[in-house]
């Protein structure tokens, strides 16, 4: 239950800092820390956020953490720490780093933060939610991983590209694994009340697919570094609905146990966020085709944590 509004947020980098700034602005949270391990980083930028709630209709105290025990107490706690894939590094490389960052950032929370909700960021998302839940073992509910809501509103912009209209009437859905095998539905999206295949073609819709699962390496191209602003804000909407326990529907990574005929993985399906973290696991029909795609995507994540069973890290 929600007892302070404080939000600790592990990672004060570009997407740590962005979530941090989007919920000062609204007003969202009584207190929010940051931490960063790289020096002077969480004290710079909390410093400059909190100069710009000056501007806010509700005041938020921004502070940052000397060491990961000062990151107590808090209801929500943010992890975006960790290190993208370098030079000739494998993605087995990859998944055992970021895993042991994982291990050591959970362990601080649950020893400073025991009742926390967290909300996990790092990639690879799905695998590294999975590390989260099987470190702590605490219930399901209170593990959420950060992807659907950013690649939702990714589809969100495409389809309004396509449209011309419907700014904020756009509803979207993205399942499966934040990856190459991630799963948008704008079948399943509308545009105000309005169904999206009344809308657009199917040649349309193969394209806003298409353009969702490359959103990310869109603006790679462009910035030459990954999207922040975006991951930020989906960061945002997620607090804000634990927080204001607003039950809203939101696609996130969470630990299946039987939910779509699957157990022992993390994976991208929609839920309802409320005080309590996932307050339910909403399971919609799927035909034979989405099926075999949500299972693909299943057995990529599931092959991630195969790597770091087979390297013991669980042990």
């Amino acid at each position: 239950m929600i007892k302070n509004r404080k939000v600790g947020i592990i990672g004060a980098g570009a997407v740590g800092a962005s979530a941090a700034f989007s919920l000062a602005i609204m007003g969202t949270c009584r207190e929010i820390v940051l931490f960063d391990i790289a020096e002077g980083v969480a004290q710079g930028k909390a410093i400059d956020i909190a100069q710009a709630t000056h501007y806010s209709t509700k005041p938020t105290l921004i502070t940052a953490a000397q060491s990961p025990a000062d990151v107590k107490e808090c209801d929500i706690v943010v992890i975006t720490a960790g290190v993208p894939r370098k030079g000739d590094m494998t993605r087995e490389d990859l998944l055992m780093i970021n895993a042991k960052i994982i291990k050591s950032v959970t362990e601080d929370i649950m020893k400073y933060s025991p009742n926390a909700i967290i909300l996990s960021v790092s990639n690879p998302l799905d695998v590294m939610t999975y590390t989260i839940a099987q470190i702590t073992g605490w219930e399901r509910n209170r593990i959420i991983g950060m992807a659907g809501a950013l690649d939702g509103s990714r589809m969100a912009y495409q389809i309004r590209k396509k449209l011309g209209f419907g700014a904020a009437r756009v509803g979207a859905l993205v399942i499966g694994d934040h990856g190459e095998n991630m799963i948008p539905l704008p079948q399943k999206a509308n545009v105000g009340d309005v169904p999206l295949p009344d809308l657009l073609s199917k040649e349309d819709m193969e394209e806003i697919i298409n353009r969702t699962k490359n959103g990310g390496a869109e603006i790679v191209g462009h910035l030459k570094t990954s999207g922040y602003y975006g991951p930020g804000r989906a960061i945002a909407f997620m607090v804000e609905a634990i927080l204001n326990d607003s039950k809203a529907v939101v696609s996130s990574s969470v630990l299946l146990s039987g939910e779509y005929g699957h157990s022992d993985v993390c994976v991208g399906v929609p839920v309802v966020l409320g005080s309590n973290g996932v307050e339910a696991i909403v399971e919609m029909n799927l035909d034979d085709d989405l099926k075999k795609k949500f299972d693909t995507s299943v057995k990529t994540v599931k092959n991630g944590i195969d790597i770091l069973k087979n390297n013991n890290f669980f042990n």
